[in-house]
């Protein structure tokens, strides 16, 4: 018997990417506050908050696949979160201007059943275009970076930005 799917995100690119895989699921989104670990690497600590995300939702079923994700978006040292403003979103494009950077998606698994695991995470490599100010202020302008870590998404416009990826682009689509 196949067990059912739960997917503990709103995302709408998560969402997408399960259905072009034929996968059957429903969403309860997780409503956490993300504890961020910051003594794990950036590849775990993206696979521990996954890992919370599906904690919170499996804690709500005794059947089931519960399956968590976070992405995070890595320059140098920083993580670039979610942009709280074009002002930020500005700072974060700047940023990766011309620049490679590194994007994690951690993943978990659980079975809300057994209580089994699987945690994992990817690591994928982008690097941007040089990008003049009338191109950020314009990428800006089309909403697209508001709601998505580093301020861009490679599946919309955002392609636009990048000058080439190393690893897998649906990594970086989260």
């Amino acid at each position: 018997m196949d067990k059912h799917i739960i997917l503990a995100s709103a995302s709408p690119r998560r969402q997408e990417l399960l259905s072009k895989l034929g996968i059957n699921f429903s969403i309860e989104p997780s409503c956490i506050d993300e504890q961020i670990n910051l003594a794990l690497d950036f590849g775990q600590l993206a696979a521990d908050v996954a890992l919370q995300k599906a904690e919170s939702v499996a804690k709500n079923y005794n059947e089931g696949l519960i399956l968590g994700a976070d992405t995070i978006v890595v320059i140098g040292d920083e993580i670039l979160g979610k942009p709280n403003s074009h002002k930020e979103a500005k700072e974060m494009l700047s940023s990766l201007s011309g620049k490679w950077h590194k994007v994690y998606t951690g993943m978990a698994l659980i079975d809300a059943c057994t209580k089994q695991r699987l945690i994992d995470f990817e690591e994928s490599k982008v690097k941007f275009k040089e990008l003049n100010e009338d191109e950020i202020q314009n990428y800006i302008k089309t909403g697209e970076p508001m709601d998505k870590a580093g301020s861009y998404g490679i599946q919309g416009k955002g392609a636009l930005l990048i000058e080439k990826i190393e690893g897998c682009y649906y990594n970086i689509v989260g």
